[in-house]
């Protein structure tokens, strides 16, 4: 191997790595915040680009039927949760007018945007930042059907909850994009050569924004209100709730969070690979490769697991191209083996 291959490689395993830092970061918030692995984090990988594919391509983005589908599904929920409480106190009107607000009425005000222009013309930005107004409210719903009656559940209840809903939206996915992959545009054609090394600006791109992701990230948990909430319910549920920290806002936080990471990452990847409904699956995994590397815990760790994971695939790829999802995979089983002798354990039955 010359330095040129090898430049090339770290380039391609440092591009991978962004996303992949991006996708242990929204699994480690997940998972400290609400105890729930996040199994469908790789379905709005595939969301999130199929969707901009769409718009990139003039054609109406079908997951607002989903969207649309689920809200209903939401404000269902909420109206027999009000119905059933009436006995003991009035119906919360102003609480169901708010819900109505936003499983009914925003998903028809984005229908009726998606009818109402050519989005194909509009620029990337604005594509990108309707696909996030898709996907984003997606993932708050289904952590209101699906994991909030359920959040004190424990750890294996909420693991098979997760695994019900990644099949569950993977069977959907194929319904509502059907079985063919789709690539998005380019975000730019630049590229430049530095000596032995072929520099691409969309992996610049990829780079330059998750790092900007990253850094936005730290700065919401320190400096804003609602992120040291996060970080409080992280560190502890039960004394976050007695301070009056609303856990069920808490864990939608972390799910629209998680949603909004995920999508990005498929929007990232989207121009360097074709997409399809069920691809985000195994990009996920590889983030949760990295996120075990932090212990579901650390997020600089988390990163730096995700800079590894990159860099071994990528090698993997040039020395054994055939065996590189086993040799990623296999990583995580001297993961777990040290971490399981070099931490604690307790009886939880006592505890």
């Amino acid at each position: 191997m010359d330095f040129g291959i090898f430049a090339v490689l770290a380039q391609d395993g440092v591009t991978n790595a962004a996303v992949y830092a991006l996708l242990a970061m929204a699994l480690v918030l997940v998972f400290s915040v609400t105890r729930i692995i996040f199994l469908p984090q790789g379905e709005f990988i595939g969301f999130g680009a199929l969707t901009l594919a769409a718009l990139q391509g003039g054609q109406f983005p079908r997951l607002l039927w989903l969207l649309i589908g689920v809200g209903v599904l939401c404000f269902a929920v909420d109206l027999l949760a009000a119905l059933r409480q009436r006995r003991y106190k009035p119906l919360p009107r102003r609480q169901l007018l708010w819900s109505a607000g936003e499983n009914l009425f925003y998903p028809l005000l984005l229908w009726a945007l998606a009818q109402s222009f050519d989005w194909s013309a509009v620029p990337m930005l604005g594509q990108i930042l309707f696909t996030l107004a898709v996907t984003v409210p997606l993932g708050v719903m289904l952590y209101r059907v699906a994991f909030q009656p359920l959040a004190e559940a424990s750890v294996l209840v909420l693991l098979i909850v997760a695994v019900g809903v990644h099949f569950a939206l993977i069977g959907l996915g194929l319904f509502i994009f059907g079985p063919e992959g789709s690539t998005t545009q380019a975000f730019t054609d630049w590229s430049a050569e530095f000596g032995a090394l072929l520099m691409s600006g969309q992996s610049l791109v990829v780079i330059a924004v998750a790092a900007g992701l990253i850094a936005a990230l730290y700065l919401f948990f320190e400096r804003t209100l609602f992120g040291k909430a996060l970080r409080a319910t992280a560190v502890n549920r039960r004394g976050a709730q007695l301070v009056g920290i609303g856990t069920a806002q808490a864990g939608r936080m972390a799910f629209a969070l998680a949603a909004a990471l995920g999508s990005l990452a498929g929007i990232l990847i989207g121009p360097l690979n074709t997409v399809g409904y069920d691809s985000g699956f195994i990009v996920a995994l590889k983030g949760f490769v990295a996120a075990i590397v932090g212990g579901l815990a650390s997020y600089p760790l988390a990163a730096a697991g995700a800079l590894l994971v990159g860099l071994l695939e990528s090698y993997a790829s040039f020395w054994a191209s055939a065996y590189k999802e086993v040799i990623v995979f296999t990583l995580i089983i001297p993961l777990l083996a040290w971490r399981s002798l070099a931490s604690v354990h307790t009886d939880e039955e006592g505890a």
